[in-house]
């Protein structure tokens, strides 16, 4: 079973006063940049305000593209990835009754993505971490960052009632959405862009038979639906539902019921029900902070773009952000240029404005719209049909979708 028991995560490891690199936020997108950088002989110190119990327990994505099961591989963490993830060389639209198959690997010259879990990334990347003693504070409270305009930044923290600070060089921002690293940019500095969806996704997590080898994503008069998957015994599905919405109000009997209604005839039949062991809501927006540099300071991850997750670009974004990021710092330590980080920032957003076009198109193509925002009611409707309609019968239509879907070659 994918989901790994969750285990106390304890740091024994003396934590320096002076390192080359601070990372701030224990969530993949640090952890995977830590791990990059120890086995490129960099120093790193990495800081998280929850407790490691608490990151681990977090259930977040699980389609991973090929950038970022490489950089697994090159961190060293992909032996149980490889042994128990699920390649999928296809996804399935569902539209009208049918579903339609976009064949991913024929369309790509035979690239794949694979299903493991966040959570599970996340746990490879902690036991990899600790096997190798490196230096990690969780629960590190009031974590605040101090002249990353300088060639002396500072981080600073308290751990159990103590006041601590960190030299380095370097301050990596992996913190999300809410951290204290895009926040401590003044704001003439940076420029933020958002579009807040008027809906969300209900979420269930479950011990029951996927409905299909591969992913399902419908759209629907009812509303759009997403047929996933952790393992081939535990789901991960979703239906789209309205925000003012509680995850209260949802049994789980009538989760299952309504997204019975919004699947094809075959897929209704095919699904096995049972007792969920999560159950959320999440909003869907689009975000994107730029630049990504500031001084001494870089943004990766969620703590400078979010993407609705229909396409599936979430952690993807955040690991080809860690893949510049990592190869920057590398570059600069070991032959003392800055170009890769002097260019960091443009190259992570101009990839990142793709996937936020590719996740904006996807969220567009298959959800409904309440009256009054976007293409709502009938015509709206007839739009996405037409649309769906063209795309699974245009090689050139699906060929763009797929090569968005599994990944768009990086600017090397």
């Amino acid at each position: 079973m994918l989901l790994s028991t969750l285990t106390p995560i304890a740091m024994t490891t003396p934590i320096p006063t002076r390192t080359q690199v601070v990372i701030v936020g224990a969530g993949p997108a640090g952890l995977l940049l830590g791990q990059l950088l120890a086995r490129a002989g960099i120093d790193n110190v990495l800081l998280e305000q929850r407790s490691g119990e608490y990151v681990l327990g977090r259930i977040r994505a699980g389609v991973l593209e090929q950038v970022c099961i490489d950089l697994l591989d090159e961190a060293g963490v992909g032996e149980r990835m490889h042994r128990e993830g699920l390649v999928h060389h296809g996804i399935e639209l569902a539209f009208g009754g049918a579903r339609h198959r976009i064949d991913m690997s024929a369309l790509t010259g035979g690239k794949t993505v694979m299903v493991y879990g966040q959570t599970e990334v996340t746990r490879d990347l902690m036991d990899a971490r600790s096997a190798a003693a490196q230096p990690t504070v969780y629960e590190a409270a009031d974590v605040a960052i101090h002249d990353f305009d300088s060639d002396r930044p500072r981080v600073s923290y308290t751990k159990d009632g103590v006041r601590h600070e960190i030299a380095c060089d370097f301050i990596a921002g992996c913190d999300g959405f809410h951290g204290v690293c895009r926040a401590s940019v003044p704001a003439e500095r940076i420029q933020q862009h958002e579009r807040v969806y008027p809906f969300g996704w209900l979420g269930i997590l479950a011990d029951v038979p996927p409905v299909a080898d591969e992913l399902i994503y419908s759209n629907h008069e009812r509303g759009f639906a997403l047929c996933s998957m952790r393992s081939k015994t535990r789901v991960r599905h979703y239906v789209q539902c309205s925000l003012d919405d509680k995850v209260e109000d949802w049994s789980d009997a009538r989760f299952w019921d309504e997204l019975r209604s919004r699947l094809d005839p075959a897929a209704a039949a095919a699904l096995q029900t049972g007792p969920s062991i999560e159950k959320s809501i999440a909003p869907l927006r689009s975000f994107v902070a730029e630049p990504m540099r500031f001084g001494s300071l870089f943004l990766a991850g969620d703590a400078a773009h979010i993407v609705p997750p229909t396409g599936a670009k979430g952690l993807n974004l955040a690991a080809a952000d860690v893949r510049y990021l990592s190869r920057a710092f590398i570059e600069f330590y070991a032959d003392r240029s800055r170009a890769g980080i002097d260019d960091y920032s443009r190259k992570a957003l101009r990839r990142v404005w793709k996937a936020e076009r590719f996740s904006w198109y996807m969220t567009s193509l298959l959800h409904k719209f309440p009256s009054g925002a976007g293409d709502s009611g009938a015509v709206g409707h007839r739009m996405q049909t037409a649309e769906l309609d063209w795309l699974v019968h245009s090689t050139a239509g699906m060929t763009a979708l797929a090569e968005n879907y599994v990944g768009l070659p990086f600017e090397d």
